[in-house]
């Protein structure tokens, strides 16, 4: 059984004449008969009545034309599917981000290409960087923004440069620091909840104690879950880094946190975008791809 069979089916039910269905599916009136005679013989009897003002289904037509109705759709959506996939317009596409990128770059180029492709299936995972460079070398990612540790192979990968990021610290909104720039000195009597040791976060802020001759925070909670961390700080006096972008997002959408601004400035190492050299991206995911570098 062809599509075309099933079109000059649903048409004689549509018409209710056999001139006309033929002439609504492009076809000639005995090659649609002959058409017909064939479909009922593989059917086993007659999928219409013959009567005086035209023609009208059998149980077994009716049951005949509302599959073929279903089929049709069907076979509609597959052949829109295909071209929106050869298009680059559809499909699925699989990122992994560090959280500031995700935020900053990820995000709004992911926001930007669904406008011009709503039919995307888009699934972004936020971790760190080693997990997500494990995800590339495992091929459940795309391409992913992350940090390259001393351990890690480039050569598999094919990178472009990132963003440099720079950290606030996150606080409730009545924290005493809130809404002010302070020295790095005034932040060391409140307790912090930042990532484990090693992360580029902490080694940034770390950093930035060490070279102002301060002696690093005393009393830390160490937590890699952001959810954590704004529990913490909502209900205390305690403060979170983050990179600006995540901080400011932060402000924007909870009326309980604020910003604490540091006179000195705390840089993260730079990330990258990372995909497999020798693994083609599919058309979705390169142009996600070029919107995310086009941001930075």
């Amino acid at each position: 059984m062809k599509p075309s069979h099933l079109k000059l089916i649903c048409a004689i039910r549509d018409h209710g004449k056999l001139q006309l269905a033929a002439d609504a599916v492009g076809m000639s009136q005995p090659a649609a008969s002959r058409m017909l005679s064939e479909i009922e013989t593989d059917a086993g009897g007659p999928l219409f009545e013959r009567l005086p003002r035209g023609m009208a289904p059998t149980p077994i037509g009716a049951a005949f034309v509302r599959h073929a109705r279903v089929i049709l759709a069907e076979v509609d959506t597959l052949t829109t599917e295909i071209a929106q996939l050869q298009g680059g317009t559809a499909g699925a596409v699989r990122v992994g981000a560090v959280t500031g990128p995700a935020v900053g770059a990820l995000v709004p180029a992911l926001m930007a290409v669904r406008a011009e492709m709503p039919d995307i299936q888009p699934t972004i995972e936020v971790a760190p960087s080693v997990t997500l460079i494990r995800g590339l070398e495992e091929g459940r990612f795309d391409f992913a923004l992350a940090r390259v540790g001393s351990d890690s192979d480039l050569r598999a990968f094919q990178a472009y440069p990132g963003r440099t990021e720079t950290v606030c610290l996150v606080a409730s909104a009545d924290h005493p620091l809130a809404g002010r720039r302070v020295a790095l000195s005034e932040t060391l009597p409140y307790e912090f909840v930042i990532q484990e040791p090693g992360s580029p976060i902490r080694t940034a802020l770390e950093t930035a104690f060490l070279e102002n001759r301060l002696p690093t925070p005393a009393q830390v909670t160490n937590s890699s879950s952001l959810l954590i961390a704004l529990n913490i700080v909502s209900d205390s006096r305690a403060v979170s880094p983050q990179t600006r972008e995540v901080g400011q997002l932060l402000a924007r959408i909870a009326p309980g946190l604020a910003i604490v601004e540091t006179d000195e400035n705390i840089v993260v190492s730079n990330y990258l975008v990372l995909h497999v050299r020798h693994r083609a991206l599919s058309p979705v995911a390169q142009r996600l791809l070029n919107e995310v570098l086009r941001r930075l």
